[in-house]
């Protein structure tokens, strides 16, 4: 019988779930012998570790508004949990602790977008945006025909600014290179026509975030709470933080719009704990006991490869060619964020693995050190 955890959550010894527990714990090892190098106060070199240099010339941008636009939350220890069909196989740090996320809030918006299309509210994610969500951003030659899939994966080259940054201000960024401001980006570029260039860019990610947000007409956070948290029996203490600008007029409400990550502060501020339950939920194809949270085929889409980056699907990443994670089956994925924050997938074995504040080059050598220490 498929177990799903209520708030009390079982555990069982490694061996008991088919685990070589002296590998398991050599995993574990890895992670606390490479903790990222983030200071705990995220300010390195005089500024939030998560806004990357900005070009010189933007203050020149209409309405432009520099530097850091949400709350910060100083960050917890290494810490982390292996489930196993569900159950808690190892643990250690303090898993419950809400600690900034960063960019695993982009794979949360994919799942909210699978909630708008189980209610009708997206009629397929192939459809331009503007015909469900209009607003005038998408009145442009260069924007009116962008959809939902292009949006999802980071190809949609939306043109524009957004609580006071231009999309301009992300473009040639090198995602490899972005953490501690290393990034060589914001750098002058021609446009493309929407669909034919991969852009890790976090302002057109929040440009999604508030067309969702148009077409549920109720806060983000609510929804992903009604419709996902509370009935994975996820704690109360995740919190999705908007910027002190990031705030929208919809249907006579002034509602908050939230970042699909932390590179300006706020973002999804979530215990690991929480997020291996969101986790198992995707690795279940969206069903939690006898309910459907997320429609037939969704999981299935957000994991399909994008044609211009096959290591990427809506808003998931994927292991294509073994390339992120060289040690595990092509069929693992993964929502990532800086620092690093990392959900891991294996459908193949049933594990889901949530890693927290490990050095970003050591992720891909502690998930092979997971995978190996499967012994059945």
């Amino acid at each position: 019988m498929t177990y799903y955890p209520s708030k009390d959550w079982s555990a069982k010894p490694p061996a008991d779930l088919g685990f070589d527990a002296t590998a398991l714990d050599a995993a574990i090892a890895w992670h606390r012998a490479h903790e990222t190098k983030w200071a705990r106060d995220f300010i390195t070199r005089g500024r939030f570790v998560g806004v990357a240099d900005e070009p010189d010339d933007l203050p020149s941008v209409p309405d432009y508004v520099p530097g850091v636009l949400g709350p910060v939350r100083s960050r917890g220890g290494p810490n982390g949990l292996v489930l196993r069909d569900g159950v808690i196989a190892a643990e250690w740090g303090d898993t419950r602790r809400a600690d900034m996320t960063f960019s695993v809030a982009k794979s949360y918006l994919a799942v909210l977008a699978g909630v708008a299309l189980a209610r009708g509210l997206i009629q397929s994610i192939d459809e331009p945006v503007s015909d469900a969500a209009p607003d005038e951003t998408f009145e442009s030659k260069q924007n009116r025909d962008i959809t939902w899939r292009q949006l999802l994966q980071q190809t949609s080259e939306w043109q524009g600014a957004l609580w006071g940054k231009p999309d301009s201000i992300d473009h040639n960024r090198d995602v490899g290179k972005s953490e501690l401001g290393n990034a060589a980006k914001g750098q002058p570029r021609p446009m493309r026509p929407p669909g034919t260039l991969w852009e890790y860019n976090d302002v057109r990610v929040n440009r999604l975030s508030l067309s969702l947000l148009q077409l549920f007409r109720e806060p983000l956070a609510d929804v992903l709470r009604k419709t996902v948290m509370d009935p994975i029996a996820a704690s109360g203490s995740w919190r999705w933080e908007p910027y002190r600008n990031s705030w929208a007029t919809i249907a006579d409400r002034r509602l908050p719009s939230v970042p699909g990550g932390s590179h300006w502060g706020g973002g999804l501020w979530m215990s690991t704990r929480d997020h291996a339950r969101l986790g198992l939920l995707v690795a279940r194809s969206g069903r939690w006991e006898r309910r459907d949270l997320l429609p037939a085929g969704w999981v299935d889409e957000m994991r399909r490869p994008s044609a211009i980056n096959p290591d990427y699907g809506l808003l998931w990443w994927l292991n294509t060619g073994r390339r992120q994670f060289p040690g595990a089956p092509e069929s693992s994925y993964a929502a990532r964020g800086a620092g690093s924050n990392v959900i891991w997938i294996d459908p193949d074995r049933e594990l889901v693995v949530v890693v927290r504040w490990i050095d970003k080059p050591s992720v891909a050598g502690f998930v092979k050190r997971v995978v190996d220490s499967v012994s059945a």
